[in-house]
């Protein structure tokens, strides 16, 4: 099942040192884009960071090979960068630059 996390800074740096993390997570009303964007973006205005994820269940927790993609406010605009799961260390200094300002 695809979900959206709401990470914080704290959950970003667990993922980087390969721990799991139990974000909150965000399911679409349904497969449809639209219901996708908007569970994208609520989880993006709850955490420093947003990220898809594969889950079994919602409430599993996360590692970093769970994620598709983190999604992330660069420029308070409220659009939504990508970055891949290998960029995990310019995320990190994305979310470090916001939670600093």
């Amino acid at each position: 099942m695809r979900v959206y996390l709401a990470l914080t800074l704290e959950d970003l740096e667990q993922l980087a040192a390969g721990e799991q993390v139990a974000p909150e997570a965000y399911v679409a009303a349904s497969e449809d884009e639209e219901d996708e964007l908007a569970a994208l973006e609520v989880a993006a205005e709850q955490g420093v960071v947003a990220a898809a994820a594969e889950l079994d269940d919602e409430d599993d927790p996360v590692s970093l090979v769970d994620i598709a993609s983190f999604h992330v406010d660069t420029d308070g605009s409220g659009d939504l960068a990508w970055y891949a799961t290998q960029e995990i260390d310019a995320v990190l200094r994305e979310a470090r630059d916001t939670t600093s300002a």
